[in-house]
């Protein structure tokens, strides 16, 4: 099996340059790159001889095969296990919006293409649209005609641009907004759909989306009331 993977690295800020050069090394060309704040105190960051908790969240895509040699590489090469150095992990995705966007998302990768994740039979889903900056609404006005409730969105940069020309046939800016839509798995295809068509690839907005399994959910009151 070789399916694909949503992979997050979370890291101390001051190692950007050396995971940018991690990511080229093992020929990963499509980074999406988040800043974000820890929460330990200082009493612990000084028994991990950690300087800062300022972080920052790498998102790719990965195949199980790529996974397994990059993890071998955290230890050997980032030496991951050392206090500080960071986290990383992978999570299975269980749809993609289009081939075009499958073969630029995994560029340089092999990748078998299957109807479903790893796990299957969710009753959520969580949709991420990468598009560029500036076009939330426009994103959140075509999961919204598909009847999609609200999302939340995070500011990114992404690495690899010069892929999309070749694979999508179309210009990317470095500037993202992922934006993050919980829905029910049987509304995924529709909204995911919308999205395509109203703020896809061909459209000023560039948006690329994909779906991740969700296991179970809290405080989706509405959702929650009706399955009761």
């Amino acid at each position: 099996m070789n399916e694909l993977y949503m992979l997050g690295i979370i890291t101390n800020r001051g190692m950007r340059h050396k995971f940018i050069e991690f990511f080229k090394r093992n020929d990963i060309h499509i980074t999406l790159t988040v800043l974000g704040n820890g929460t330990a105190n200082s009493m612990i960051l000084d028994y991990l001889g950690m300087e800062a908790v300022e972080k920052a969240i790498y998102f790719s895509f990965v195949t199980w095969n790529t996974w397994k040699h990059l993890r071998k590489e955290l230890y050997q090469t980032m030496h991951i296990e050392i206090p500080g150095r960071g986290i990383a992990f992978v999570i299975p995705l269980s749809s993609i919006g289009g081939k075009k966007a499958l073969h630029y998302l995994t560029v340089g990768q092999e990748v078998e293409i299957e109807e479903e994740s790893t796990l299957k039979q969710t009753d959520f889903e969580l949709l991420v649209a990468v598009a560029n900056a500036g076009y939330m609404e426009t994103i959140m006005d075509a999961a919204r005609s598909a009847h999609a409730p609200g999302g939340t969105v995070v500011h990114a940069k992404g690495t690899g641009m010069e892929h999309a020309r070749k694979f999508l046939g179309i210009s990317l800016a470095e500037e993202k907004e992922m934006i993050f839509i919980v829905v029910r798995s049987g509304q995924k295809n529709e909204i995911m759909r919308a999205i395509m068509e109203q703020a896809g690839t061909k459209s000023p907005a560039g948006a690329i989306v994909f779906s991740l399994p969700v296991t179970g959910t809290a405080g989706l009151h509405v959702l929650e009331e009706e399955d009761d």
